[in-house]
């Protein structure tokens, strides 16, 4: 059998493009939230944002002719899935709209990280010493960021842990939905579940028209994000298109440091630090093992 390398890197190049894209259109959905936040509740945002998002990816699936609803769709995975998007989502849009978007970023790309540690101890994948150092080390860059104990410390911080927990929670629940699924299918109780999770905490305030077309923008990028992500996912090959999800720390502390005029700490900068360099590391002996496997 003949490998063709050239079209192996080809497509690992288009799916690093994608993540790219994502990450980029994921950290212009924070903008908008965050700046929504000064005039809406965040109940009301993350109703109007998932409903948003769900209708256009109810229209996607409609137009490929997929269905809406299967027996697939109420499965125990996707019964999880929802559970964790709706805690995902929450904690994170209160993270940012409450604290920096710098930081809140920088926690959240500890979820490649958490992920594999669920991998792990759910689906019983094997993940050698190395792996559980570098998992160890994510952590603390994480506990770097937020600084217990110290006097800079704030509760607030734990949100962005708690919404980093829940994506953590909705990826591995994702691996264990029904591969019939599609991503519009996804996508869409995927939203639907943000609506959910803003019911929580309903209040109403009817937008103005800048409001109002802030909140279009958020719901673009947001299924902009979603979509590319998938895409990426599906294009190239894992181990050479995650790294690409770091990305979106440079777009989400500039933003926080052009658009919101935020600081950034030593400690933070060391945090991001050791987040970045233990989540490559865990991709990197992922990719080492499998080659092994391979070759033996």
């Amino acid at each position: 059998m003949t490998i063709n390398f050239a079209a192996g890197r080809g497509a690992n190049l288009i799916g690093s493009l994608w993540m790219v894209v994502a990450m980029a259109a994921f950290a212009v959905e924070d903008v908008f939230v965050k700046a929504i936040a000064d005039v809406l509740p965040v109940a009301q945002i993350l109703i109007i944002f998932g409903v948003g998002g769900a209708v256009l990816f109810a229209c996607l699936a409609t137009f490929r002719r997929e269905r809406l609803f299967t027996a697939a769709v109420v499965s125990i995975p996707m019964r999880l899935r929802v559970v964790f998007e709706i805690l995902g989502r929450l904690f994170y849009v209160l993270a940012i709209t409450l604290t920096p978007l710098s930081s809140a970023t920088v926690i959240l790309q500890a979820t490649p990280i958490v992920v594999v540690a669920g991998a792990a101890l759910i689906f019983r994948e094997k993940v050698g010493p190395r792996r559980w150092a570098a998992i160890f080390l994510g952590l603390v860059g994480v506990v770097v960021i937020i600084r217990p104990g110290s006097d800079s410390f704030s509760m607030l911080s734990v949100l962005a842990i708690l919404g980093m927990l829940g994506f953590a929670g909705r990826d591995l629940a994702s691996r264990a939905a029904p591969s019939s699924l599609s991503t519009s299918i996804l996508g869409l109780y995927g939203f639907l579940a943000v609506v959910l999770a803003g019911a929580l905490f309903s209040t109403c305030i009817y937008p103005d028209v800048e409001t109002s077309l802030y909140l279009l923008a958020a719901v673009l990028s947001g299924v902009v994000a979603y979509s590319s992500l998938m895409k990426a996912m599906r294009t190239g090959e894992v181990s050479a298109v995650t790294p690409f999800r770091y990305s979106r720390l440079l777009f989400g502390i500039a933003f926080g440091v052009l658009l919101f005029d935020e600081q950034l700490s030593s400690s933070m900068l060391i945090g991001c630090g050791l987040i970045v360099v233990s989540g490559l590391f865990i991709l990197w002996r992922g990719k080492q093992t499998t080659a092994s496997k391979v070759r033996r």
